[in-house]
């Protein structure tokens, strides 16, 4: 269990953009450096994204945006989402971040379960938008970055001649986030952060990222999930360090190339992307000379990825577990020794441990639930209009993370995997429930299963398992063609990279589909373990 004495000091009267953005304008270095998709570099000092901040503030305000109200920001890697996003906590606006490439029905879903009165979103994902405002009656605006359509307030010329407008006074207890979770048997839930979360991230960024004024941070999370809330947006500006956001796709031989002549000094990757590079024959080849730190999080790191990096740059990548519920729980810390394959240890002001279902602490080496203890600023408020599973997470006085670990004597944590059905791929977490119902919308699908199938480069991929109606027959084809209906119906992220046609689904007496039953015969197939790092 962690020492909890960390003071916290979350100031009562708060707001990240003033108190941390527009503070940082008054030095003049830079805050960001931006490279779009077709690799042009154009830096940002802290004093162009302090106005920058403040005119679209002006934008929201004059638009009718206020203290509460819910906005949905769906932008990519580009400095707009920066600039939007702290725009939002300035007036005190309830930002709900969404992936750039989720679908209609995703979008939908999360403008009437938010109740949100406003849509940003970049000219590319337009045509998908305008498929859903239908059926999203409660959205009055809709913001366009990057381009003019009918339809929209195109705010790129807005936010130019706008006045700067400073926002209005927040208290730490206001809200500021609703940041969308992947269902698992229901639909995704919102969790609910308030303002004093922006705060309170700073203890990451510190403590594991090890953020300082003069690095240069490169998270490369994409914008529509909590780890970008993390690294890009909240941790690193707290520290006072730059950051990179670059809005083209990932090869493992540019990134690398990028980091050594961008300067990169604090790398923050998903495991598939380390697992990528590590793959990459000639790694020790490259020349890192600036990057001192390296981390990871969102599912455990392969140990001989570690090796590799380690063997190559002579750094060891510290792995890192939170949540979109919470922050950096279990971190491998700098100046901690690192024992292969551990979570680590918890982290300062959490009160961690493995807990059994009587929420009674485990003994080393029992395996149990990971769990929480007490109300840090980094908790969750609940599940928004879901009162149901925001006690159904708690037992006792413990908050359940959905996680199992076991604890060894020294006090590292040891994963061992899900207590529930979240498929960890790539840096994507996936519902199956979204996966089967996209499937289910098919005329050839009876029933369907969705598991993590393991997979050396992703830690899984998703896999279905279907069965089909009668009249159909399975095949190649009829695979390949589910797959892009997937593709059309969800996030394209989400399809099921394998499809195995099966007879009939494993069920409980009351007809609960055993997708427990469906892992491990895959673990099994695949010749992994839990704790492999495939979870």
């Amino acid at each position: 269990m962690a020492d909890t004495v960390y003071a916290w000091d979350v100031p009562e009267n708060f707001n990240f953009a003033r108190d941390v953005v527009d503070a940082l304008a008054a030095e003049p270095r830079t805050g960001l450096v931006a490279i779009d998709a077709a690799g042009s570099r154009r830096d940002y000092s802290f004093e162009e994204i302090s106005d920058a901040s403040k005119r679209w503030a002006a934008v929201l305000n004059d638009a009718g945006i206020r203290k509460g109200d819910r906005v949905i920001v769906v932008l990519p890697k580009i400095p707009d989402w920066l600039f939007a996003m702290t725009a939002l906590l300035r007036i005190g606006a309830v930002a709900v971040p969404g992936a750039d490439q989720l679908r209609a029905k995703d979008l939908s879903y999360r403008a009437n379960h938010s109740g949100a009165v406003a849509f940003v979103a970049h000219v590319s994902d337009a045509a998908e938008v305008e498929s859903m405002m239908a059926d999203a009656p409660g959205v009055r605006h809709w913001f366009l970055v990057g381009g003019k359509r009918d339809g929209w307030t195109c705010v790129d010329e807005l936010v130019r001649t706008a006045l700067p407008f400073d926002g209005a006074p927040t208290r730490s207890e206001d809200l500021a986030y609703i940041v969308y979770t992947s269902g698992t048997t229901k639909d995704p839930k919102g969790v609910v952060h308030h303002v004093g979360y922006t705060f309170a991230k700073r203890m990451q960024a510190r403590i594991w990222l090890d953020a300082k004024p003069d690095d240069l941070v490169w998270c490369t999370a994409a914008t529509g999930w909590a780890k970008s809330l993390w690294s890009v947006l909240l941790g690193p500006w707290s520290c006072g360090a730059a950051i990179v956001m670059h809005e083209g796709g990932f090869t493992p031989a540019q990134r690398l190339d990028m980091i050594r002549d961008l300067g990169v000094t604090v790398l923050c990757q998903a495991p598939t992307e380390y697992r990528l590079e590590a793959k990459l024959p000639n790694l020790g080849d490259w020349e890192l000379p600036k990057l001192r730190h390296c981390v990871s999080a969102g599912e455990p790191l392969n140990p001989e990825v570690i090796e590799r990096w380690n063997a190559a740059f002579g750094l060891t990548i510290l792995d890192g577990y939170g949540q979109t519920e919470n922050s950096l729980l279990i971190a491998n810390l700098p100046g901690v020794p690192v024992r292969a394959g551990s979570m680590g240890k918890p982290t300062p002001g959490h009160d961690v441990a493995v807990v059994d279902e009587r929420g009674e602490i485990c003994p080393p080496g029992e395996v149990g639930d990971i769990a929480l203890r007490g109300r840090p600023p980094t908790l969750f408020l609940g599940y928004y209009r879901n009162e149901e599973e925001t006690n159904e997470s708690h037992r006792g006085q413990w908050y359940l993370t959905g996680d199992r670990a076991q604890v060894d004597d020294d006090g590292y944590y040891w994963f061992v995997g899900r207590s529930d059905d979240v498929i960890s791929s790539g840096a994507y977490r996936i519902g199956p429930f979204e996966v089967e119902s996209a499937l289910l919308a098919h005329a050839a699908v009876a029933e369907s299963a969705v598991v993590g199938s393991p997979d050396a480069d992703r830690g899984n991929v998703v896999k279905a398992f279907v069965v089909l109606r009668a009249g159909y027959e399975p095949g190649e084809g009829l695979a390949t063609e589910l797959k892009e209906h997937c593709k059309r119906i969800t996030a394209p992220y989400k399809y099921p990279r394998e499809i195995e046609f099966v007879g009939e689904l494993p069920k409980t007496r009351s007809g609960k589909i055993r997708r427990v039953e469906l892992r491990q015969a895959e673990l099994k197939k695949k010749g992994a373990t839990p704790g492999s790092g495939f979870v």
